[in-house]
């Protein structure tokens, strides 16, 4: 039997984390294989970030065009998209970012990239189209994909999911997207804007739930405003095919509350892709649903295994995944102690206007029993909103009412994927919210805003 091949490290996966890690690992002079068994650049290269917001961008184009005349432009006929050029396009854009990661793995120097699939034989060895590779240190990068719910029906149509929406050249009659959080309502609106027919269904009372509820119904008048549709309280869902049509019925009780149309989409959430690794045979630890136990320096309950990026259940985020990198590399190479623990929760939901969050919502401070000050102003009362005639949303900042920090801030409007920044920054500095209030933010900006609403803070109510 051939000898195992020898490396100081192992890097399964190449999404965000895993090619940065190698190449860090690389550039200090260890011998390092890094293993992708299908596509380079991992899920936010190919079915998430990268493709889903170049299509956001198509469909932004679509709406401003057709609201032309608001601004005074005239543009003669109809508008008319073509989803063979917008796919075209979305394809382009994260193709040219797939083969940059792989051509920039496989010219790195002491870094051997394999493609196959990886699955444990111990703690400190792993087989690869049928070559056993061993390392003293093992890193796992290999995401999460589409959860498949259990739904009654689903087996017998035919469905979509994120990954396979990316293949989409068409544009559906009707498009039911189960399923109303962040990649349901993404796609929702840009489809809507594409043309088709659209009606969100989500199992809970609201859209996007873990979200506070001048949020969730802030970005229900958005999502409305586009024409899409909504049901939810649809606690109890089944699946028909009906003709040539998908019925997707909401009571299990009988009652008639039910959404048709032409396509289906679901996006209820992400599970981690480690039921195939081998991972018992590592020892290494999962929870209940599937995600690796981690540390809060990122290792799990084997010594010499880490595991980053979406399949750690620590992050679901690209900018969690390269943190986690930051994290382990800066440990290894550097002797430092940076963990978890130290980053705030920040995200975005990219529908157009987007949302951008940080902090804690209004319900966690309320649960966690601070005393905190709030401020709030509609996007009609921002400068920058009005002359671009986008003014749909709002800004809010809540603050703790004791040492004046920075508890958590939501901007939904025109740049608050952006503006929001201008306060993460603030509350990694663990300053008081007076700095910011006391800033000169250039006019005319969102951000411009910021102060103004830290000086007009009230009391949080219950």
């Amino acid at each position: 039997m051939p000898a195992p091949t020898r490396f100081d490290a192992i890097v399964i996966g190449t999404g965000q984390s895993g090619p940065s890690l190698a190449a860090r690992l690389a550039g200090a002079g260890r011998k390092v294989a890094i293993i992708e068994r299908k596509q380079f650049g991992g899920t936010c290269v190919n079915t998430g970030c990268i493709p889903t917001k170049t299509l956001v961008a198509s469909a932004y184009a679509a709406n401003l065009a057709r609201h032309a005349a608001d601004y005074g432009v005239t543009i003669d006929g109809p508008i008319k998209v073509d989803m063979k050029r917008v796919k075209a396009r979305k394809d382009a854009v994260s193709g040219k970012s797939r083969s940059g990661v792989e051509s920039w793995l496989k010219g790195l120097a002491n870094c051997t990239v394999i493609e196959g699939h990886a699955r444990f034989e111990s703690p400190t060895a792993v087989r690869v189209n049928g070559a056993l590779l061993e390392a003293g240190q093992i890193f796992l990068n290999t995401g999460g994909r589409a959860v498949v719910p259990p739904l009654k029906g689903l087996d017998q149509v035919s469905y979509l999911t994120n990954s396979t929406m990316m293949e989409v050249d068409y544009l559906p009659e009707h498009l039911i997207v189960v399923g109303g959080s962040y990649i349901g309502l993404e796609f929702g609106q840009m489809y809507r804007r594409f043309g088709s027919e659209v009606t969100i269904v989500e199992k809970g009372p609201r859209l996007i739930g873990r979200e506070d509820d001048d949020v969730s119904q802030g970005v229900l008048d958005i999502l409305r405003n586009d024409g899409v549709k909504s049901e939810t309280s649809a606690e109890c869902m089944t699946i028909e095919k009906r003709g040539g049509k998908i019925a997707v019925r909401l009571n299990c009780a009988g009652g008639a509350r039910e959404a048709v149309g032409s396509h289906l989409l679901v996006a209820v959430g992400r599970v981690p892709n480690t039921d195939d690794l081998g991972l018992d045979r590592a020892g290494v630890k999962t929870d209940p649903r599937g995600y690796i136990v981690v540390d809060d320096q990122l290792r799990t309950s084997v010594p010499g295994i880490w595991a980053i990026g979406d399949c750690n259940g620590r992050g679901a985020f690209t900018h969690t995944s390269y943190n986690d990198y930051e994290i382990v590399a800066d440990n290894l190479l550097n002797g430092d102690s940076r963990s978890v623990s130290d980053r705030i929760t920040a995200y975005g939901l990219f529908i157009d206007p987007p949302l951008g969050r940080a902090g804690m919502t209004e319900a966690e401070i309320r649960r966690s029993g601070r005393r905190a000050l709030v401020g709030k102003r509609p996007m009609t009362r921002v400068g920058r909103a009005v002359e671009k005639g986008e003014t749909q949303g709002f800004m809010k900042i809540a603050v703790d009412a004791g040492n004046k920090q920075i508890l958590g801030a939501a901007i939904l409007g025109v740049g608050g994927d952006e503006a929001i920044h201008a306060i993460l920054d603030v509350m990694y500095a663990k300053a008081p919210y007076t700095v910011l209030q006391r800033s000169v933010n250039i006019h005319p900006t969102v951000a411009e805003l910021i102060p103004t609403i830290l000086g007009e803070l009230k009391p949080l109510g219950d």
